[in-house]
């Protein structure tokens, strides 16, 4: 007999019928949400309103039962139902026009007691408190949404339901209304139901989804599968359809032969597209105002050398658009290399594939482009204010901050290509280096015959030097940028003909697993190496820095299923001033994925530097090793062994995934052997012990001593067993997940 539940779910909804007259809206809805937050999507017209109404009382229910916390709440006063602790944020708003903020939240606290006062809801918008006396209709959408939330806060409802928060904002204010979500579930203080349309604000949010469809809930899925699945989305929901089409594509009519309209002639000059409501009405809207709509008119580019209706038609075919075909942004700065960039752009065309231009200046001007770089501007933090300043180095820092978080937010990005100088690939590469190795990357610049390094980080990016500088069309310029052109075309073209085959080899594939190696620890990494090639394809990554953010950002894309961190001699060089220094964000991959991972201290015995005359005044007089002439290793000391175990112990504090640490108490590197130049049992014991004082060990998270070398055949052993062991576990959690 199974054990009852000892806590009522927040919500239970069975079998639930509503009706609008002889419709029927919702037809036998089962949802349960015991508690965080669970997100509901489905196109329009699927009943996810009449969902949140029918909970609220709002709307009469013809049949099942709607629970709260275990109480019956079905077909009872809405006053009532928000008086037991159930709190709404209806699509729309619904504020009142002529009551201030301050007026707004005064009349809604007091309700409940709880933790959510007035106050509390001023320190956590600001926005609000620095607008606690304008009216309702005086604010913006965001700030009209920031005080719909905080009016529903302040009931301190134990149940949230939010339909549509995200509707109509501006995508630094979605990413607000995001984070908020995130905290809500984190503090575990209440639990929220959100109907939402913006998938990436869905399944960010919460574990799993449920897809609403004419009425019912069609099913419940993994949120990190939906957000992967660009045809699910498309099948059940019609993601990017419509946002695909273009308005200029000529449909031919069915039957008959019906002569089309004369269409005026086109001039010279930029196209506009005006659209009467930029964002989706509802019942409460307003009138748009002339000025909104002028402003979000979308401009198509019409230079001299812009393709034809039947060459675009080639470039852009119908049916192509509306299944969400990938696209190739063409991305840099039209204030200075319009002409260059259009020339990339119409020959990555000619090829057939489709193109975004995207303009991330930061000189204010308006260009004709796909993406204008006021859009841009929009996914900084703080605004397009951060953005378009005086000081250009802020200005630039700023609009590749903003790109970053543009181009994360895209879901069909096939290939990215740019060109410029200095200044350009400084505010592109950061915001490739989020796109997943192997989507291709290329910047063309005058920089890239030096180094390279500060641009390509631990992505895959390629970069091509202009020879002369990107100032124009001539000779020179044209053969470089149209290699540059179709150098992308072809990698993008060959990347989506094997895309097919990668997918059905996918279901056979080895899971790949990342193990980072030094020279001083390359004997273990081939030993396990060579234990788990049968089962993992094992991805090696020196540990220089670079090689470590290399094997976290794979981690951080889904594309290694976990992690043998042998060798995080990185962290070394990061404390203590060395040359192969790791980032602050070291481990932050396998956090945030919570993968199953395997770690050691390889090569935590030294501090890297260049040849001796480089090494910094203050540790004169140290142990040092001479690898080469331009490589000196450092013992490190008792000191910074305590330092970098309490580093490293607070990290794997913090990884909820299956984590094993092992500490080899027989040296932990090759020069950290008996009768090795580096052998220094006092060093290696204080950074046992520092590890062991700071690491919450749990049957999860388990630090591990083992009597051998690092490098001894059995130490390897012991580490290949501990993974494949860890692994299945993981994998078996995972699938019941599922």
């Amino acid at each position: 007999m199974s054990e009852a539940r000892r806590t009522p779910a927040a919500l239970e909804v069975r079998g639930l019928d509503v009706y609008y007259g002889h419709s029927h809206a919702l037809q036998g809805v089962d949802l349960s949400l015991d508690a965080g937050v669970f997100s509901v999507v489905g196109r329009n017209g699927m009943g996810k309103t009449t969902l949140c109404k029918a909970i609220m009382g709002l709307v009469p229910v013809s049949g099942g039962s709607i629970r709260v916390r275990g109480e019956d709440i079905t077909r009872r006063p809405p006053a009532n139902i928000a008086r037991l602790g159930v709190g709404y944020v209806p699509q729309g708003r619904r504020l009142w026009r002529s009551l201030s903020v301050d007026e707004h939240l005064r009349l809604a606290g007091g309700m409940r007691s709880g933790d959510w006062t007035v106050e509390r809801i001023y320190d956590t918008f600001p926005r609000l408190a620095e607008r606690r006396d304008h009216g309702g209709g005086q604010l913006s959408g965001g700030e009209q949404q920031m005080l719909a939330i905080s009016r529903a806060l302040l009931t301190n409802p134990q149940l949230l339901i939010m339909d549509e928060p995200t509707e109509g904002l501006a995508p630094v204010i979605v990413t607000q209304v995001e984070e908020m979500l995130l905290q809500l579930g984190e503090d575990g203080d209440m639990s929220v139901l959100v109907i939402e349309q913006n998938i990436g604000v869905a399944t960010a949010i919460s574990r799993n989804v449920a897809i609403m469809v004419n009425g019912r809930i069609n099913r419940i899925i993994d949120s990190a599968r939906l957000s992967a699945d660009r045809e699910l989305q498309q099948r059940l929901l019609g993601v990017g359809l419509h946002a695909e089409l273009q308005a200029d594509i000529d449909v031919p009519a069915t039957g008959g032969e019906a002569k089309p309209a004369p269409q005026p002639a086109r001039t010279g000059g930029p196209i506009r597209i005006y659209v009467s409501n930029p964002t989706p009405p509802t019942r409460w809207s307003q009138p748009v105002p002339i000025g909104r709509i002028e402003a979000a008119a979308r401009t198509l580019s019409t230079q001299v050398s812009r393709l034809d209706d039947t060459a675009r038609r080639k470039r852009e075919p119908v049916t192509a658009q509306s299944s969400g075909p990938p696209v190739v942004l063409v991305v840099g700065t039209l204030d200075t290399k319009a002409t260059e960039l259009r020339f990339i752009r119409d020959i990555v065309a000619e090829t057939g594939l489709r193109t975004r231009l995207v303009d991330v200046s930061t000189s204010g001007k308006q260009a004709s482009c796909d993406v204008s770089a006021q859009e841009i501007a929009l996914n900084h933090g703080r605004g397009g204010s951060a953005v378009f300043g005086g000081d250009r180095g802020v200005a630039v820092t700023a609009m590749a901050d903003a790109f970053a978080n543009w181009i994360k937010r895209q879901g069909n990005v096939a290939g990215v290509i740019s060109a410029g100088g200095s200044g350009a690939a400084s505010l592109v590469a950061p915001g490739m280096r989020t796109l997943p190795v192997g989507v291709p990357k290329l910047i063309i610049s005058s920089v890239a015959s030096g180094d390279v390094g500060p641009y390509v980080g631990p992505a895959d990016i390629t970069m091509m030097y202009s020879v002369t500088d990107v100032q124009g069309l001539n000779s020179i310029s044209r053969a470089v940028l149209s290699n540059g052109a179709n150098a992308i075309a072809g990698m993008v073209k060959a990347r989506l003909d094997q895309r097919e085959t990668k997918d059905r080899a996918a279901s056979v594939a080895l899971p790949s697993v990342g193990i980072t190696m030094f020279g001083v620890t390359t004997p273990a990494v081939q030993k396990i190496a060579a234990d788990l090639r049968d089962d993992f394809e094992c991805l090696v990554f020196h540990a220089t820095g670079v090689g470590g953010r290399s094997m976290e950002k794979l981690v951080d894309s889904g594309q290694i299923a976990g992690v043998i961190d042998l060798t995080t001699t990185e962290i070394c060089d990061l404390l203590m001033g060395g040359v192969f220094p790791a980032t602050e964000d070291r481990f932050g991959a396998v956090i945030r994925t919570r993968s199953p991972y395997v770690g050691s201290v390889g090569a935590l015995d030294m501090v890297n530097f260049g040849a001796p005359d480089t090494i910094p005044e203050r540790y004169r007089g140290r142990k040092f090793h001479v690898h080469n002439p331009q490589v000196t290793l450092m013992r490190t000391t008792v000191e910074e062994n305590e330092r970098m175990g309490r580093w490293i112990g607070e990290r794997l504090n913090r990884m909820d995934g299956p984590v094993r640490f092992f500490l080899p108490e027989g040296g932990v590197s090759a020069l950290d052997a008996r009768g090795q130049p580096f052998w220094d049992p006092d060093a290696d014991a204080a950074l046992f012990r520092a590890l062991e004082h700071t690491v919450r060990a749990s049957g999860n998270r388990q630090l591990i001593r083992v009597k051998q070398n690092i490098n001894d055949p059995e130490f390897a052993s012991i580490i290949a067993s501990a993974f494949r062991t860890l692994f299945g576990r993981a994998g078996a959690r995972r699938r019941a997940a599922r």
